[in-house]
Formats: C-alpha cells, sequence, structure tokens
C-alpha cells in the first residue's frame, strides 16, 4: 500500500528495543516537526482553503501524539531529550530543485509530507508487530493507522493541485531517491535513522 521501494530491515527494531528512550523522544520531536509542517503549509498556502482545514485537523492531532508520547516518556520516569537533527528527512529534502512556480513548490512538499509519513507508518508497522512491551506495540498499531491516513492525504493533494501524470512520476521518482537513503540508514534507535 504505502509503495516504499526498500523496506526496513527488521532488525531495526533490536536497535530500537536496546534504547526505548532514545526513539520516543526521537518520536515526540517527529510529532512536533509534522505539526510544525502543517502550519508552515497554512502560511505558506493560506488560499488552499481545502488544504488550510485539513492542516489545521493534522496540527491538532499531530500535537495530540506529541502530548500522547511525552506523556510516555514521563511515565517511564524519563525527561524529554533534546531535538537531533533528521539526517533522514535533510536528505529527502535535497531531492526537488528549489524554486518553480508556487504550485510547483506546493506539490513538492506535499510528496515530502506524503514519504515521511508513508515511512513512518512502515515503521509503527514494525514496531506494532515486533515490540516485546505489548503496551508499547499497541501504542505503535494506533499511530500506524493515523500515518497510513496522513500520507494518503498529502498524495491526494499533490494529485489535486498539480498535474495527475507528472505528480505521479516525481512520486515515482522521488521512492526510488528515498530507497537508497534508506541503504545507509537503520541503524539508529530513531523513526527515520
Amino acid at each position: 500500500m504505502l509503495g516504499l521501494k526498500l523496506p526496513t530491515d527488521p532488525r531495526w527494531v533490536n536497535i530500537v528495543e536496546k534504547n526505548i528512550d532514545e526513539i520516543l523522544t526521537d518520536h515526540a520531536y517527529c510529532e512536533q516537526k509534522a505539526a510544525a509542517t502543517a502550519i508552515s503549509l497554512i502560511v505558506g498556502f493560506p488560499e488552499y482553503t481545502d488544504l488550510v482545514q485539513e492542516m489545521v485537523a493534522l496540527t491538532r492531532e499531530e500535537m495530540g501524539h506529541f502530548k500522547m508520547v511525552h506523556d510516555r516518556i514521563i511515565a517511564r520516569g524519563q525527561v524529554l531529550g533534546r531535538d537531533r537533527k533528521d539526517a533522514y528527512v535533510l536528505e529527502l529534502i535535497k531531492f526537488f530543485p528549489k524554486g518553480g512556480s508556487r504550485t510547483t513548490q506546493l506539490v513538492h512538499r506535499l510528496l515530502y509530507a506524503a514519504l515521511i509519513e508513508a515511512r513512518s507508518c512502515e515503521r509503527f508497522r514494525l514496531l506494532s508487530e515486533q515490540l516485546k512491551d505489548k503496551e508499547l506495540a499497541e501504542f505503535y498499531h494506533k499511530l500506524m493507522v493515523s500515518e497510513a491516513g496522513h500520507y494518503t492525504m498529502f498524495l491526494k493533494f499533490a494529485r489535486q493541485y498539480g498535474e495527475r501524470e507528472e505528480v505521479d512520476q516525481k512520486w515515482q521518482d522521488l521512492l526510488t531517491y528515498e530507497a537508497q537513503i534508506m541503504k545507509d540508514l537503520g541503524t539508529k534507535e530513531s523513526i527515520h535513522g
């Protein structure tokens, strides 16, 4: 369903299980950044009313997820750690050239967002199926369903605002590029790394 061209090595879950606190901190910041992305789309493209409406709802949802993850961190007797650079996202956003029309810029941002959500969904699925902590596994199952909805929403908007055939080609090219990035990742206790 997600169209990812290189699945995460299931052994990534073993890395995560060795330091759950690190993955929870990374995850909390991913949720916060997702909310920030939604807000930046509102600010940058206010004339797209249907997008703005969905981004308002998404901002609330992502901050709700942030709170859920933060609550789990507190329940484990920890505090939210420092944010770290997301090597995956930093590499991913190099794919499309800068500039172009506002519509092109919007489509590129929507495709990036769709792919980040798709990869998060895939990682959450692995966590939900393989974590030994069953409560945490169930938590990730619920979030996996949510991320799948976000992925399809962003892709739908990209296809709505761009020319469908061109958007679909860009999506396939981006998926191929992302698979190359993923070859060097999957060795850290982070959602995308």
